[in-house]
């Protein structure tokens, strides 16, 4: 759910600090990141879509014809961050979208507490950590909701993405915030501290996003193109491989009838190398490799007869709509199917 940027509340952030003090330490799996980016991108395709503006300020200032156009502020989004955490160790599986009333800006928790009751029957071991945003800094009304939550999670971290690009920075635009009672001016007070992470992954996951990297190349290729180029270059480093392991099988086969010199040294190095090579032609492998080929193969044949069936239905339908245009001129019976 996206709520109108405040300008007044952006040009005055809360405080923060460099770093945490808590010693924990967080996980982050890329899933969460592709998820708030795809919050972001509809609710942005969206709002462009409709032609609403981005702010309440801006809607205002747009009803009246002399008044000059200004740029749109990109919509803010909003959702919770769920993982589990062992120890010291917080690691941050998936995420939801929230819903925020755009006049208060505050949580609606009806909402929030049905996403729960759902989140806790299909993932029964995460837990709310927190929440997350978009923007390029913490903003004033980012404690409001920061402290909403905290009767979920007593210390509720906070993942900010800013959706700005930079060509020129190399590291993810992902901060994670979490929230310290320092004491300003002589009063306590609640602020956000940076808290630094690492991107942990699954085999899951790293398929998921090379599948998403390829969806739309930023070069201009083709998907295909570039699985050709991928496909191209494991096909030649295997290619290399095999060729310098004949090449160490000729010499070994030298050194046995006594054409080569022998080197102990050399035979060692050869030992521990051949022991760091798959044994391909063990029985274990012969059966991993025949499954995961049959597999294959079955997924090859359903995605087929799915792809039948869907051009089937398309068939019937345009056969149906043109049955029943032609029988209704004549007063005829119904579908053929």
């Amino acid at each position: 759910m996206s709520t109108p940027s405040d300008p007044a509340a952006s040009a005055q952030p809360p405080p923060t600090a460099a770093t945490a003090s808590s010693g924990l330490t967080f996980k982050l799996h890329p899933l969460v990141i592709v998820n708030v980016s795809d919050h972001y991108t509809r609710v942005k395709a969206q709002a462009a879509f409709s032609g609403e503006p981005a702010s309440a300020g801006k809607a205002q200032a747009s009803c009246s014809p002399e008044a000059p156009s200004e740029p749109a502020v990109p919509p803010r989004v909003f959702g919770g961050v769920i993982g589990v955490q062992r120890g010291r160790t917080v690691e941050i599986f998936n995420s939801f979208e929230l819903v925020i009333d755009p006049v208060t800006g505050t949580l609606e928790r009806e909402f929030l507490e049905k996403k729960l009751e759902l989140y806790k029957k299909v993932f029964p071991d995460f837990y709310v950590l927190g929440w997350y945003s978009t923007g390029s800094d913490v903003q004033d009304t980012d404690m409001l909701i920061h402290k909403a939550l905290m009767d979920i999670n007593e210390s509720p971290v906070y993942l900010l993405l800013n959706p700005a690009i930079n060509h020129s920075q190399k590291d993810l635009p992902v901060t994670i915030y979490e929230s310290e009672l320092h004491v300003i001016d002589g009063g306590p007070q609640l602020i956000f501290v940076k808290s630094n992470y690492t991107i942990e992954t699954v085999e899951a996951e790293r398929i998921s996003v090379d599948h998403v990297a390829h969806l739309k190349p930023s070069d201009g290729s083709s998907a295909a193109t570039q699985l050709a180029a991928h496909l191209t270059g494991i096909h030649s480093a295997i290619k290399m491989l095999n060729s310098r392991v004949r090449v160490i099988q000729q010499y070994l086969g030298a050194m046995q009838k006594g054409d080569m010199p022998l080197d102990n040294s050399l035979l060692r190095q050869v030992s521990s190398l051949v022991r760091r090579l798959p044994a391909m032609e063990s029985e274990k492998f012969q059966d991993d490799f025949l499954t995961e080929y049959n597999d294959t193969l079955l997924m090859t044949y359903l995605a087929m007869f799915t792809n039948c069936s869907s051009t089937m239905n398309e068939l019937v339908e345009k056969f149906n709509t043109t049955y029943e245009r032609a029988t209704a001129r004549r007063g005829g019976r119904g579908a053929f199917m």
